[in-house]
């Protein structure tokens, strides 16, 4: 448990620094006029607080106990910076696939919806999800954890890269034209997802990649348009809610 928890502090010792980092940047370096201010803010980072104490709680315990039981079945040479390099590959597909089933299956959509209300994205927005979804993610992942029998550390360690980029992907930064586009050739950069949260379905329904940015070209879900300042975000023909019509919004009947 130590040794867990040690490793949870420096997860999120780090998630915090980057998350204040980038909060404070792109206040100082802004793409888009933001809306909503502290108040949208505030509304986001109460759903990450509801989702830390779950993670404590279910989350972490789940993952520790699907690695414990993990079936061993990896050869030798699957370990160490080989292993790692491999988990984080194989980990970031499988977030790949999931992330589009949450866009493809009704029931999966009601829970991630919430994360798509938000009308505008910055750092915060990285964090913003419905307690369902964070439950129902870490049911599945503990299923993968157990078959690829994937090491603790290296969970951790793929969890703490997807948060950073997470937050750096939804940041409303402004990155020289020159360095996001090389960028956006190995990873997801905020020109790439913002047009995910765009507020047209087609669009919503693309740009699924999360930390490597190759898997929307591989799987053909890549789309074309281009971000612009003023485009419209969050979920067509809708609008965020006050944070109690968004924990209850996946329950309501429609």
């Amino acid at each position: 448990m130590d040794y867990l928890a040690s490793l949870l502090t420096y997860k999120g010792l780090i998630v915090l620094a980057a998350l204040l980092l980038l909060l404070a940047l792109e206040r100082m370096f802004p793409v888009a006029r933001a809306i909503g201010g502290l108040k949208r803010v505030a509304k986001n980072l109460s759903l990450a607080g509801l989702n830390a104490v779950l993670s404590w709680a279910v989350v972490v315990p789940v993952s520790a106990l699907a690695a414990s039981y993990a079936l061993g079945w990896r050869p030798a040479w699957w370990s160490g910076w080989l292993g790692l390099g491999l988990d984080l590959l194989l980990l970031d597909c499988w977030i790949y696939w999931w992330h589009r089933a949450n866009h493809r299956w009704p029931l999966l959509w009601r829970f991630h919806e919430v994360h798509h209300l938000d009308q505008f994205l910055d750092a915060s927005s990285a964090l913003r999800f419905h307690f369902g979804e964070v439950l129902l993610s870490s049911l599945v992942r503990a299923g993968v954890i157990l078959l690829l029998g994937v090491p603790l550390l290296n969970v951790v360690v793929f969890e703490t890269l997807l948060a950073l980029s997470a937050m750096f992907h939804h940041s409303n930064v402004r990155l020289p034209p020159r360095v996001e586009k090389a960028l956006s050739l190995v990873i997801v950069t905020p020109s790439i997802h913002w047009v995910h949260h765009h507020a047209i379905r087609r669009d919503t329904d693309s740009n699924y990649s999360s930390l490597l940015s190759v898997w929307d070209r591989l799987f053909g879900s890549r789309s074309s348009t281009r971000r612009s300042p003023d485009m419209p975000i969050g979920t067509e023909g809708l609008s965020d809610r006050a944070l109690s019509g968004l924990i209850a919004r996946p329950f309501e009947h429609r």
